[in-house]
């Protein structure tokens, strides 16, 4: 798969490469980068094909504008008044499918957040493995002010909020602060806006002497454990590492220890 060096303007996702490294971009400022089929699919289709991009280390997922995602578009949403339950969930199913490429991505995900990040936006950054967000950004699960629910984003949002804060902000469906999305998992590290791709540079600078192939492992195990019953916890996790052990990253990196030398994935 060949990802575009130089970002293409016109596209509802603009995908933009240095290197290794690759951004995501969500190109849809003029509706605060709302949800609607299209950008769904769009960015589906991406993730999909990062994914399967040996070359691609990490992916930075941000938002065009001064918001990093507004939930879901008005006109979809009105669109969505004359579809049938069937024709519903089939909307459903492929807002799944998107968030599940991007949960199920092998490389590591960071989430640039600015603005806000409302109903859809919460689950991106549910999704995401690292979340940056801006000191003044507002978050919120708001989907029950609209007479609607967080259905589809409730199996990221809860694994990453806990039960006790999903039964508090979902029913309510109020908007909290950055500092309080951090609080309770669902941002990383809180900066102000001008500091985002400042912090985010200093993040994908660890990922320069990490394994990839170790990362998509360990991305892979926090998600098999937490599915897990205890016995099959020490099962899965005994064969896990027992892999990575005897691979070849597995092998070069016990050596480049042992020899005080880099290991040969480090990119430079």
């Amino acid at each position: 798969m060949s990802v575009e060096a130089a970002p293409v303007t016109d596209s509802l996702v603009r995908i933009e490469r240095d290197g290794t490294r690759v951004r995501v971009t969500m190109n849809r400022p003029d509706v605060r980068n709302a949800f609607n089929a299209e950008l769904i699919a769009a960015l589906r289709d991406a993730f999909r094909a990062l994914s399967a991009d040996d070359g691609v280390r990490t992916i930075v997922l941000a938002g065009e504008g001064k918001t990093f995602s507004g939930g879901a578009d008005i006109g979809w949403m009105r669109a969505a008044l004359d579809l049938t339950e069937a024709e519903n969930i089939r909307d459903a199913e492929a807002m799944a499918a998107m968030l599940i490429a991007i949960d199920r991505c092998p490389k590591p995900v960071i989430a640039r957040v600015q603005g806000a990040a409302l109903g859809g936006g919460c689950g991106l950054a549910a999704v995401a493995d690292i979340v940056v967000a801006a000191n003044d950004a507002v978050f919120g699960f708001t989907e029950v002010k609209l007479g609607i629910i967080p259905a589809v984003i409730s199996p990221f949002a809860v694994a990453k909020i806990g039960v006790s804060n999903a039964r508090a902000l979902f029913v309510t469906g109020e908007r909290f602060d950055a500092v309080t999305a951090q609080r309770i998992g669902l941002a990383h590290h809180v900066v102000p806006a001008k500091e985002l791709d400042t912090r985010i540079a200093s993040i994908l600078e660890e990922f320069r002497t990490a394994a990839p192939s170790a990362i998509a492992a360990a991305k892979a195990v926090v998600r098999d454990v937490v599915a897990a019953t205890p016995d099959e916890a020490t099962k899965l996790t005994a064969r896990a590492i027992a892999k990575q052990r005897t691979s070849p990253e597995g092998q070069e990196g016990l050596r480049a220890f042992l020899e005080r030398r880099p290991a040969a994935w480090h990119d430079r």
